[in-house]
């Protein structure tokens, strides 16, 4: 029988790897949950543009070359 040694930085790795799959996870089920629920009508679609509330203005017409 073989028994391992388990350091400090292994362990460290190991218990990363396991939080960073459960994360992953979540992230990807809530956003498949969302097209599925948008896909069959049960959710509005976000139209939320980050960019709506900018005022922007193309300045080179004002300006004389």
């Amino acid at each position: 029988m073989y028994f391992l040694y388990f350091d400090p930085g292994l362990g460290a790795m190991i218990i990363q790897t396991i939080i960073a799959a459960v994360a992953g996870f979540i992230l990807f089920s809530k956003n498949l949950m969302y097209k599925i629920k948008l896909f069959l009508g049960l959710a509005k679609p976000q139209e939320d543009d980050i960019f709506d509330d900018l005022d922007l203005e193309d300045k080179s017409k004002d300006q004389p070359e």
